[in-house]
Parts: structure tokens; sequence; C-alpha cells
């Protein structure tokens, strides 16, 4: 992953972009999260950096620098925005998950990741996932 998008660096989300949403798509669900994090800092192990869910259909992608249309959720940090990278210890990776859902989600702006996704239990049409690597400290 490029500095820039981390907290090395300007801190703001990369570009994305979406292509062959499949048809009879109602939402989009984007999420990156960390499953890196040492377990003194998190027992789980995970660190949620970007929560974003009732994406419309047609969106095409995000870009740099900007937030994609629908509702934030919050991230571990209590963010509502993109969070870049930022590992505590070496390579760590960040995983960009967009979700095709069927339906749109009943959830009030500020929903964490584990109620995104079990409020998209059932609904999931297709998935696809995006990984980034970032070492702040090689």
């Amino acid at each position: 992953m490029p500095a820039k998008f981390t907290c090395d660096g300007e801190n703001i989300s990369p570009p994305l972009n979406f292509e062959e949403v499949p048809e009879g798509t109602r939402s989009l669900v984007l999420i990156m999260d960390d499953p890196d994090v040492p377990e003194h800092i998190r027992s789980d192990r995970m660190w949620d950096h970007w929560v974003v869910f009732n994406i419309p259909p047609e969106t095409t992608g995000v870009a740099e620098g900007e937030e994609p249309p629908g509702v934030p959720g919050a991230g571990t940090a209590g963010n509502y925005k993109y969070h870049g990278a930022c590992p505590p210890d070496g390579e760590h990776r960040y995983r960009f998950k967009l979700y095709a859902l069927s339906d749109t989600l009943d959830l009030p702006k500020g929903s964490t990741k584990s109620q995104v996704e079990e409020a998209m239990q059932g609904i999931i049409i297709e998935q696809v996932q995006l990984v980034g690597l970032y070492d702040r400290f090689q």
C-alpha cells in the first residue's frame, strides 16, 4: 500500500473501482479491516478501518481521498470515515471487502462492522476482496 493512504502519509482513501456489480444488487457494503493486530492491543486481533453500507448499486467506485455515497459505519477508533493503515508492528494486511446485497440494511449511521455483517447474512449476492500490505518500519 502506498504510504499516501496511511497514517504516515496523507491518510486519505485510495481510489477503488467497482466493476461487474451483479444484476439484482440493491446495495453495496465496503469494509476495510486489518486482521493482524497484536493480541495485546486487541484480543480479537482485528481493527476496522472503514465501514460504509447502503452504497447505491450504480456506484462505480471511490475516488482518491473521497468517501463513497452511503451510510457510514463506525470503525474501531470511532471513526465514521476512512482511517488509513497504521500498523504498530511489522507488515499488516489491509482487506478491502466489497459486498453486493439483494437488499438495503435497516441500520443506523455508526453501526459497527459486526452489526453490518450480521445484518448482511442471507442477502449477500457476491463478494470480492482486495488486500493491501503495509509495513511502516521497513
